[in-house]
């Protein structure tokens, strides 16, 4: 109490005030975490949604030789952000329709000489593993219409890849921006949560035994090969 009558405030007061602000910044903080999702040491929503089974990406890793020694296998599945491109009718797609299937997602372009020389063998991949848990998602990044791949597709006998196509090259900016996608071809090895498990910079010979062999561990039969 003050000469004059006023209590006085004691020592313990401002710090009761300090921690009960504390308290309230951290509050705001987790709120904020949970209206937006973001994560602390266990990550967030989408992370979690990455968990493939350890003993997928050790056969993988196993299986990143020969004609796909170059495939780089990440040490946990990576999640992906949406990526939208256009199937040959305009029509808009999303690489989130495919969740439940693998998904060997190939970036290419008619101009690129690489591509050109992988496509038949991409097609041959598809018509050896495709079906109700795995496609070739090949993703033409031409400018312009469709007319210029499509005449490519057919010239080259290529019956079993669909054509889809990007002539924004939203997504190869996308995963340019994500430490991929440097140069053409590019292909992404997508599990069927839609979570990255490998991706290799450069061409393939994706009907190669040592592909297939691949893409069986992805799909988990890697004892399947003929």
């Amino acid at each position: 109490m003050s000469s004059d009558g006023t209590p006085t405030e004691t020592k313990a007061a401002p710090r009761r005030r300090t921690t009960m602000l504390a308290g309230g910044a951290l509050a705001v903080v987790l709120g904020a975490a949970a209206v937006y999702g973001i994560g602390f040491a266990t990550g967030n929503g989408e992370a979690a949604a990455c968990a493939a089974d350890p003993a997928t990406l050790a056969a993988l890793g196993e299986r990143a030789r020969g004609e796909v020694a170059a495939v780089i296998v990440p040490d946990a599945p990576d999640p992906l952000p949406e990526m939208r491109f256009s199937d040959e009718d305009g029509s808009e797609r999303a690489l989130s329709e495919w969740k439940g299937k693998v998904v060997l997602l190939n970036l290419w372009a008619t101009w690129c000489v690489p591509c050109r020389e992988e496509m038949p063998a991409l097609d041959t991949l598809q018509a050896e593993l495709g079906g109700q848990d795995f496609e070739v998602v090949a993703v033409n990044l031409d400018r312009g219409d469709a007319e210029k791949p499509r005449k490519f597709l057919a010239e080259t006998g290529i019956e079993h890849l669909a054509l889809y196509r990007d002539p924004g090259n939203e997504i190869f900016s996308t995963l340019k921006s994500r430490g991929r996608a440097f140069g053409l071809p590019t292909t992404l090895l997508v599990d069927a949560e839609g979570c990255e498990i490998g991706h290799l910079p450069g061409p393939a010979d994706w009907a190669s035994g040592d592909a297939l062999d691949l893409v069986r561990a992805a799909l988990g039969r890697p004892d399947q090969g003929g």
